[in-house]
C-alpha cells in the first residue's frame, strides 16, 4: 500500500448558493458543480469540496486521504484500531469509505474507480 497522504478537504454547507458566493467574491474560488448538493472547489491551493445535503454532510470539516488500493487502506484503518463508520460505496469518481481514529476525528479514504 502506498503512503496515504491528505487528498481533499469537505466542508458542510447549509446554503450551497451562498457559500459558492462568498469564497468566490472573498477569494476568487471556482466551483464545479456535481448535481444540486455538491460543488468541488477549484483554484484553491487544495481539492475540496462543499456538501449541502444535510443527510451526507459531516458535522465537521472532513479530510480526505487517497488510496491506490481502497480495500487495504480499509483493513489497515481496522488493524491500526479505528472505526469504519461508512462502509465503501461509490460516488462520481470513485469509491470511499469513512472511519473514526481513536481520538475521535472522523476522516475518509477514497480511490478512483
Amino acid at each position: 500500500m502506498t503512503h496515504l497522504k491528505i487528498n481533499y478537504v469537505e466542508f458542510a454547507s447549509g446554503d450551497l448558493p451562498t457559500t459558492k458566493a462568498f469564497f468566490s467574491k472573498a477569494f476568487g474560488w471556482s466551483f464545479q458543480d456535481y448535481g444540486p448538493t455538491y460543488a468541488a472547489m477549484t483554484n484553491t491551493g487544495l481539492d475540496g469540496g462543499f456538501q449541502s445535503d444535510p443527510t451526507e454532510a459531516s458535522a465537521a470539516p472532513l479530510v480526505i486521504l487517497k488510496a491506490d488500493d481502497l480495500e487495504a487502506a480499509e483493513q489497515a484503518v481496522k488493524a491500526a484500531g479505528g472505526a469504519i463508520t461508512r462502509a465503501i460505496f461509490s460516488f462520481p469518481g470513485g469509491r470511499r469509505f469513512h472511519f473514526r481514529e481513536p481520538g475521535g476525528n472522523e476522516m475518509a479514504v477514497w480511490s478512483e474507480k
